[in-house]
């Protein structure tokens, strides 16, 4: 597993977490939600100012979203 896919999966169990929809977590974070399906799913690249929209949005660190352990 790819840490593209580590990091998909942590966004997407957040986002749940926080009770988001992909696109309501989309259209904070100004992303479309196919975009941020991609994203979770590891599939793309994520910039890391859209990275830091979404840590503040789940209200969590960029260490939690980038634990791969």
């Amino acid at each position: 597993m790819s840490r593209l896919d580590d990091l998909g999966k942590n966004i997407k169990f957040y986002r749940k977490a926080k009770k988001l929809s992909q696109n309501e977590l989309a259209e904070i974070v100004d992303l479309s939600r196919e975009h941020l399906a991609c994203i979770e799913t590891g599939k793309e690249y994520i910039s890391l100012r859209k990275l830091f929209k979404i840590a503040d949005t789940l209200e969590i660190s960029i260490k939690k979203l980038m634990d791969f352990d």
